[in-house]
């Protein structure tokens, strides 16, 4: 019925179609890698379409949502409403001339009817169904009747029909599945392909929308294989080439339940970036949830692969089918290796839409602040398994001296020898030449090797301290808090009137 043309067979082309119905959901990311891994390594298009049908949950912002997140992830499409394409438009609602012709096809047929009742007495019958221990389903009261005749039986809708699929008595109930091999799923009833508002099901628009697209393979959610065959009788009664199928097991809740928005924050994508998450760590952590580690020449596994080592290797063989639990522990552990491994600029710069945020450092930091910033994320680049996790370290080296605020639960561990090793620091570090030498004026005797010579000398040594309790106080003093970048790097970022002034202050606060 379209007349574009169908592309190459030889060139699989493959799908993501969100419902733009609040935040992107993860498993939107997780069907996305999968169907980009395989259309990269065949030399495919992966295509970007909005299933935008369901009006009473639309959300205007969230289809850019869809698009911020995914392009944050890496996962980029060919075609799709924002890029075009020549199977445009990739918006279901601004398709809904294509799908009359095939609604009129399936009526004309006999494959399809329509059906006059009311939500009231639809409801009325799955409620005797279900009580009486029947199968649910639609009874086909409408099948068969005209409007008039119909409308002398009770339960009748003044608003126009919707249109249902006549489901033969013997529907193909099983296919091929590339991941699960043949599959078997259960009966379906006369389902809804045209609702009465002119748009239709998910059922009809997929079928259509992705022959009139030329997909060639559709990967979807384990919860898709009971409208499988609802989908294969509508291929063959409207004469269209079905795609290959591939059925994702579906994301789990550490008590196997399904994840949902509603119960969970990590279902939604936005959540990850807002967390302080690398997409390049999420893309690798989605991967691993289905598929296995790749396997090195000596037999080894790895765990930490890119994008391109993932689709380069892919096999359909190899997801594994059984719904796997989303491991935030997991994902943790692999967010910080990858943090690990960035270059100093690029965390250092990956930090500041989060240090911007919290309020530690202004939208346009001057290239001191700059400078600093760089200093003391070579000092927490190891510390943390999130970026949203800066700001409390790096808000110190930040705030002025009189502003600091001592944490009470800092403050609370400070034992009764912290004024002795106040006094002891503050003697000792006073005596230190923080001028600047050398060419450049760069070199300073106030640098973290002279600062901890100097304090070990002072308290370890001179009060007999251990050094396991030695520099508590001082910490408290510098950072405000028990837990801190180390101690005489800070102080060597921080400079000596800062850090005396610090010492001081919490000395007089005693």
């Amino acid at each position: 019925m379209s007349e574009k043309p169908t592309p190459a067979a030889s060139s699989p082309r493959l799908r993501v179609a969100p419902s733009p119905t609040g935040d992107p959901h993860v498993g939107t990311a997780y069907m996305s890698l999968f169907n980009l891994a395989f259309a990269r390594q065949q030399g495919g298009r992966f295509l970007l379409r909005i299933e935008d049908t369901d009006r009473a949950r639309f959300q205007a912002d969230s289809e850019q949502q869809v698009y911020d997140t995914l392009h944050w992830l890496g996962l980029t499409w060919d075609e799709g409403p924002d890029v075009g394409g020549p199977f445009a438009p990739y918006r279901q609602s601004e398709r809904l001339d294509t799908y009359k012709p095939y609604v009129e096809q399936l009526l004309a047929d006999g494959h399809a009817y329509h059906c006059y009742c009311s939500g009231e007495r639809l409801t009325q019958m799955r409620e005797v169904q279900q009580k009486t221990k029947q199968p649910t389903g639609y009874d086909r009261l409408c099948y068969g009747k005209t409007r008039e005749e119909r409308a002398e039986l009770p339960g009748f809708s003044e608003k126009d029909p919707v249109v249902r699929m006549l489901i033969p008595e013997d529907p193909p109930l099983t296919f091929d599945d590339l991941i699960r091999g043949t599959v078997s799923a259960p009966r379906p009833d006369d389902q809804v392909i045209l609702k009465a508002d002119g748009f239709p099901t998910y059922h009809l628009a997929v079928v259509v929308d992705d022959h009139e697209m030329g997909i060639t393979h559709v990967v979807r959610g384990e919860e898709w294989i009971s409208s499988t065959p609802k989908h294969v009788l509508l291929y063959q009664w409207l004469g269209l080439e079905p795609p290959k199928f591939a059925h994702m097991p579906l994301l789990r809740n550490t008590d196997k339940s399904k994840i949902s928005k509603r119960k969970n924050p990590a279902a939604r994508l936005t959540w990850f970036r807002e967390e302080g998450y690398l997409p390049e760590a999420l893309v690798n952590f989605l991967a691993l949830l289905a598929y296995p580690p790749i396997l090195e020449e000596d037999g080894t596994e790895r765990e930490v692969f890119t994008f391109r080592e993932f689709s380069d290797g892919f096999d359909w063989k190899k997801v594994n089918p059984v719904g796997p639990i989303f491991d935030l522990k997991k994902l943790d552990w692999l967010n910080g290796v990858y943090i690990r491994e960035l270059g100093l600029g690029d965390f250092t710069s990956r930090l500041l839409p989060f240090l911007e945020r919290d309020e530690v450092i202004s939208s346009n930091p001057s290239l001191g602040e700059l400078g600093r910033l760089k200093a003391v994320a070579e000092l927490i680049q190891t510390r943390i398994a999130h970026l949203s996790e800066a700001s409390v370290l790096v808000r110190p080296f930040f705030v002025a001296d009189d502003a600091l605020e001592i944490a009470e639960d800092a403050r609370g561990q400070l034992k009764d020898d912290a004024g002795q090793v106040l006094d002891a620091a503050l003697a000792a570090l006073g005596d230190i030449d923080d001028h600047g030498a050398g060419v450049l004026g760069t070199d300073s005797g106030w640098n973290a090797a002279a600062i901890e010579a100097t304090l070990r000398d002072a308290i370890v040594e001179g009060l007999g301290i251990k050094p396991k309790f030695a520099f508590g106080p001082l910490r408290t003093a510098v950072s405000g808090a028990r837990i801190s970048p180390p101690l005489f790097e800070s102080m060597e970022i921080l400079g000596k009137t800062s850090t005396l002034t610090r010492l001081q202050a919490l000395r007089d606060s005693l």
